[in-house]
């Protein structure tokens, strides 16, 4: 099989389209055909090197796909079913094994390159905004990133609870971007601050919620976007990691601060369907509308990558091995 390896950490010119031997999945396993896997910053880390994995290793954490095989033990998918995995590590692959703990139902009618785009980005949209911040319709909230995957997502997600939501982003058309997915106001960066607008836009008083998936560029000036008892979601590092932190600056305005993972909200079966049960459901009901994944060759692995961190993309990358 065909996979995406890495030797060394460094630029996407460390990515190699490799020949591999396929194994059989473990007993608690099942082997997944990778029909679509998702690119996500993540993955953008663990080849710099920000976030150490084991050498030489296979990239990739997301993925759609076929069961093509399940070990003794496993009774929960069986060959031949559609599934989707956002803790699939090595899944930049033509195929790859799953511990099947972590496998959900992927409906019939959701496309592979949907279920790919939805799992790791949909399901931090939903814990952002169901469990990690208080959002309701008292709530104005400010997210970062808006026109990509998860901000794009994160925008319709916060208005289905009723939030006020303020989309800050990088040139007009993402703007529209964000207008369509729901956003009540939206910040273009190339022509004013966004804390100077985000105090226009709520009377000097701030924001409830920041969502913040930018990291070092914008973490200072998105604490002082807050209103009092605001609340800093950071949950990426886009610009690059955030450096040390004095909490007292968190006193201006009794802030509070939280650095989170999705891990964490999906850490049993149980919570991980039913987060992506909600996603699923909602595109059948057209409640969710996923932008259009922009879809590579497994083998251009290092042009999305280039293309993602120079930010010249919205929404999804997927990459797609050749059936």
């Amino acid at each position: 099989m065909k996979a995406i390896r890495i030797h060394q950490y460094g630029g996407p010119e460390s990515l190699a389209c490799e020949s591999m031997d396929a194994t059989p999945p473990g007993a608690d396993e099942a082997r997944v055909s990778v029909r679509a896997c998702g690119i996500n910053f993540v993955d953008i880390y663990q080849r710099t090197g920000l976030y150490k994995i084991a050498l030489p290793s296979t990239l990739g954490l997301e993925c759609a796909g076929v069961v093509e095989e399940v070990g003794e033990n496993v009774t929960t998918v069986k060959r031949g079913d559609r599934v989707a995995s956002c803790s699939a590590p090595g899944s930049y692959a033509e195929s790859v094994n799953v511990p099947a703990r972590v496998l959900v139902p992927l409906p019939d009618s959701v496309r592979f390159e949907i279920g790919a785009a939805l799992m790791v980005q949909g399901l931090t949209a939903h814990y952002l905004v169901h469990t990690t911040a208080e959002v309701g319709p008292s709530t104005t909230v400010l997210v970062h990133a808006a026109a990509g995957g998860v901000g794009l997502l994160l925008i319709q997600v916060a208005k289905m609870r009723g939030a006020r939501v303020i989309a800050v982003v990088s040139t007009d058309d993402k703007a529209s971007l964000a207008r369509e997915a729901g956003a009540d106001e939206t910040i273009c960066t190339a022509q004013i601050d966004f804390l100077e607008r985000a105090k226009s836009l709520t009377a000097g008083r701030g924001v409830d919620v920041v969502f913040d998936s930018v990291g070092k560029d914008t973490f200072d000036r998105s604490l002082q976007a807050l209103a009092p008892l605001g609340h800093l979601v950071s949950f990426g590092q886009a610009s690059g990691a955030v450096g040390p932190f004095d909490p007292l600056k968190l006193g201006a305005g009794s802030l509070s601060l939280t650095r989170p993972r999705l891990a964490d909200y999906v850490a049993t079966p149980e919570m991980l369907r039913a987060r992506s049960g909600d996603l699923f459901r909602w595109v059948a009901e057209g409640t969710l509308r996923v932008k259009e994944p922009t879809v590579y060759p497994l083998q251009d692995a290092a042009v999305a990558h280039r293309d993602l961190e120079a930010r010249r993309t919205t929404g999804k990358l997927v990459l797609r091995p050749s059936e």
